[in-house]
């Protein structure tokens, strides 16, 4: 704490600076824009009660998180969460909870060398003043989240109830009473109701969920948030609220309330955190209930672009290659949220030019691409990928994307498509690259039109990536240097692996992820081999003799550099 401890009086003057230099900092890095900025400078001007920071805070220009990072970073002050502070308030201190609530600040431990407070907004001298005078020692400056600052409040001098607590004490009791579809429909619109969803969904943004389930059981409702691949089970609201919750997603989401025995699909599009995001939404009926699961599309922070996918320079080239031929088929391989569309919607971008036409067939259109035409299949009414095919061949494309190789007049129109001079990206569900032709093969496709047709094959799963910030090196046993054959993936000695370190900002040390991949490109060798009908693993053989490094290897390679840990590169392939 003393290390970098702050006073109260040291350097306040310099509030107004500090917050345009957090601005800055803030732009820069992508978490505000500048027109948000602009509009959030207006308001304040108009009315400048209170900081321009908290302003945007509560606007949802910027997400709490990405604020309390900044301040950190620009003040070289540690950012606390909740989890790490003490469980019990200091005892001496006699302080009113109205004015910790009403500034968002909380002291968590007291000492003779001064009192640690945790701030939401350290742009405003006056909470820290206060305590100061109050608490008649120096004031050590620690940030927090300003939700969480709340929640510590709560527990160290109120009930010990959580946001989410506090939002269902004044939810209605008949909120389980799910036959009155209007009494449903007013339920849902109901402010704790809109709150408790809202509440959910900024959780989810704020630790970068990709998928949020609402699922009911018989004497509960729980909510897991799918993190970096991996799910997380967190704080639900009560089984009365059930319904209510559901409703209120459905009618978010412009689905019928009134039908519970069908599955239905929708989107939501809106505004938490300062990010622009599409949900797209899923009901199915379940014995309890409907279950709910919401998949966040972040518009604004998507990148379409290799490397950041975790195309090496080598892969990448040959990856390229393979793409800018005029025709012919190009697949993309791995099981369900392996990152396949991201990938593809890569590949699009890069040859997306005003020469090029290109028309994609999608379930569902995951992201808007500017310039490229985009289908959204609807098998209600007959428009199913065959039946899109077969219309989008007289529209003169150069390019065609095809959500999934499904069956085998898909596959047929695809080849047929190849074959009259167009390049037609896919995606399959299979385990490998080689696995992808047997698949093929197995659907009922001619060999010596898949031979003569397919041009490469991607095959990848997802890892997750360390946070390089806290990421651990360490040396690893020669026994697992000598099971994993480290030496060949490295000139660097000592071989260092690295395992997820741990920081308030990100408890679990990971963030984001990466693709592992092999590459089958097909050579005259590997199209005899089709032609004679060989299996996954001849053809494997085959091109690994060629050159190709297989998905298992890359992931070896980038577990080696740092990129990921040698756990989760097993943990995504053994399986495989």
């Amino acid at each position: 704490m003393a290390a970098v401890a702050e006073s109260a009086g040291s350097g306040m003057e310099a509030a107004g600076n500090r917050e345009a230099a957090v601005c800055e900092l803030l732009v820069s890095r992508g978490w505000l824009k500048d027109g948000d900025l602009g509009r959030a400078r207006r308001l304040h001007d108009e009315s400048p009660e209170g900081t321009l920071t908290a302003l945007m805070a509560r606007l949802g220009l910027v997400s709490e998180r990405d604020l309390a990072q900044a301040w950190s970073e620009l003040l070289q002050v540690p950012l606390l969460a909740a989890r790490d502070a003490p469980e019990l308030a200091p005892a001496e201190l006699e302080i009113s909870t109205r004015f910790l609530k009403q500034q968002h600040v909380v002291p968590v431990r007291s000492g003779e060398d001064g009192l640690a407070l945790v701030v939401a907004d350290p742009a405003d001298p006056y909470p820290l003043q206060a305590m100061q005078l109050a608490a008649g020692r120096p004031v050590a400056l620690l940030i927090g989240l300003r939700s969480e600052i709340d929640d510590l409040i709560e527990r160290y001098y109120g009930t010990g109830r959580s946001a989410m607590g506090t939002i269902v004490e004044n939810l209605d009791g008949s909120a389980a009473e799910e036959d009155d579809v209007e009494h449903l429909r007013d339920l849902a619109s109901e402010a704790p109701v809109i709150r408790l969803v809202n509440l959910i969904l900024q959780r989810a943004v704020e630790q970068r969920a990709s998928d949020v389930h609402i699922e009911p059981f018989e004497n509960r409702l729980k909510v897991r948030y799918r993190i970096d691949g991996v799910l997380h089970e967190v704080e639900a609201p009560p089984s009365s609220s059930t319904a209510a919750v559901i409703s209120r997603v459905k009618i978010m989401a412009k689905l019928n309330i009134a039908e519970r025995r069908l599955p239905q699909d929708g989107r939501i599009q809106l505004r938490v955190q300062g990010k622009e995001l599409d949900l797209r939404v899923s009901t199915v009926p379940t014995s309890f209930g409907e279950s709910v699961v919401m998949r966040i599309l972040d518009r604004e922070s998507v990148v379409f672009d290799f490397s950041t996918l975790g195309f090496t320079e080598h892969f990448q080239s040959r990856f390229v290659d393979v793409l800018e031929r005029p025709h012919g088929i190009l697949l993309v391989t791995g099981p369900t949220g392996s990152g396949k569309t991201t990938t593809l919607y890569t590949a699009l971008s890069r040859i997306n030019t005003p020469d090029v036409k290109i028309i994609t067939v999608e379930d569902p259109v995951e992201y808007q691409l500017e310039g490229i035409n985009q289908i959204q299949v609807k098998p209600q009414i007959g428009l199913d990928f065959a039946g899109a095919l077969r219309s989008i061949m007289r529209q003169d494309p150069d390019v065609i994307m095809i959500g999934e190789m499904r069956d085998l007049e898909t596959c047929r129109i695809a080849i047929q498509s190849a074959l009259t001079g167009h390049l037609v990206l896919s995606t399959l569900h299979t385990n490998s690259a080689a696995g992808g032709v047997t698949r093929l093969l197995d659907m009922g496709v001619e060999d010596y039109l898949l031979g003569s047709t397919v041009n490469g094959i991607l095959a990848q799963r997802l890892v997750r990536r360390l946070d390089p910030e806290t990421a651990i090196p360490y040396e690893p046993s020669p026994e697992v240097i000598a099971e994993f054959e480290l030496e060949k993936y490295t000139d660097e000695r000592p071989i260092r692996l690295w395992k997820p370190g741990s920081s308030a900002a990100n408890p679990t040390g990971y963030r984001g992820r990466r693709a592992i991949m092999e590459f089958l490109v097909m050579s005259d060798p590997l199209r005899r081999m089709v032609m004679q009908r060989a299996d996954a693993g001849e053809i494997e053989k085959l091109a690994r003799a060629e050159g190709m490094r297989t998905m298992y290897e890359d992931g070896i390679a980038k577990a080696v550099a740092g990129v990921t840990t040698l756990e989760e590169v097993l943990r995504v392939t053994q399986d495989g």
